[in-house]
């Protein structure tokens, strides 16, 4: 056990009742921006620069200490990963997830603050999924988590997380021999849950902000400002109403590739969002066969370094969904 670590949580309670909105950082220590946009938040809310009027705000600048502590992605494991409570906790994340959970499970809204390993960093938005009522991610609060995406401040979004994810864990199975699926850090797809997708399922709305490049000296002031216009939005504070963003890229992740051996490689060094044409080799497997793109599209999460029977890359395209009544521009 990590003893020395702890999770610290910041609530501030507005005098006027109004929703509640959680506000996480570095959920894997490595990206800083959260944690330096939360501070000067917080600082100005302690200042008396910004006045919560109503609602409560909780804020998490380092919801994984242990990795912060760390410098790297994870602690013992990737805490955004199968994210639940654990009667019997295995490992640092599993503690955290004890305590992060009921947390979460309290509020109406959650903003996740990450950034981007790989250059060029341009932020994005991950968002829910549509109304539904099926079995993997049921939600009817769509129209209210649009609403919050598309005032964010990013001019990109992503949307297919859950259901790619789960699609992927069936083809893992009937792909994988035995001794990949040792490797595997699980077949279940639930895995894929994370912040986002646990707060969902327990009746809130939930948006992860990319903000860019770990090192990228704007990613603070663009996790700053979605702060603000998250307030903004919810009406916890006098704010001005936040820009809509009315020129957006939407896009929808339609397949998780799995890395299959060690000797799989990447044929360059792709970038999230680098285009992709139908055919395009974009690997090669131990083997020597071609790993091609299945149509027109976007390359996303490339990790050269995953591990056998993990994800290696996602492919994405252009989605029709109307996201807050507007579609689209497919600006890129």
């Amino acid at each position: 056990m990590h003893h020395q670590h702890m999770l610290k949580s910041y609530i501030y309670h507005g005098l006027t009742a109004g929703p509640k909105l959680v506000v996480l950082g570095a959920v894997h220590g490595n990206e800083i921006c959260g944690p330096i946009a939360i501070e000067r938040i917080m600082r100005e809310l302690d200042a008396g620069e910004l006045v919560l009027q109503r609602g409560q705000i909780t804020f998490i600048p380092i919801t994984n200490p242990l990795a912060h502590a760390k410098n790297e992605r994870n602690g013992d494991r990737n805490l955004n990963r199968n994210l639940r409570p654990n009667a019997l906790p295995h490992d640092f994340e599993d503690r955290i997830a004890n305590m992060l959970c009921p947390i979460l499970e309290q509020q109406d809204v959650l903003l996740d603050l990450h950034s981007t390993t790989n250059p060029p960093g341009e932020p994005f938005i991950m968002l829910g999924p549509e109304n539904n009522d099926g079995e993997l991610s049921p939600f009817s609060r769509a129209a209210e988590e649009e609403a919050l995406a598309v005032r964010l401040g990013p001019k990109r979004i992503v949307e297919g997380w859950l259901e790619t994810y789960a699609e992927g864990v069936k083809n893992r199975l009937a792909h994988s021999n035995a001794s990949e699926r040792a490797q595997m850090l699980s077949t279940d797809p639930s895995y894929g849950v994370g912040t986002t997708e646990y707060t969902r399922a327990h009746g809130g709305i939930s948006l992860t902000l990319e903000c860019g490049q770990h090192l990228d000296a704007d990613a603070p002031e663009v996790a700053y400002q979605a702060i603000r216009n998250t307030i903004a939005q919810l009406h916890l504070a006098d704010l001005p109403a936040p820009a809509v963003q009315t020129e957006f890229e939407l896009l929808k992740l339609t397949q998780v590739i799995d890395r299959h051996d060690a000797g799989d490689a990447f044929v360059k060094t792709w970038a999230s969002f680098d285009k992709l044409h139908a055919g395009d080799v974009i690997g090669h497997r131990a083997d020597g066969s071609a790993v091609t793109a299945p149509a027109d599209g976007y390359i996303l999460f490339p990790n050269p370094a995953a591990n056998p029977g993990n994800e290696w890359f996602y492919f994405a395209q252009h989605s029709d969904r109307l996201v807050d009544g507007m579609k689209s521009t497919r600006y890129a």
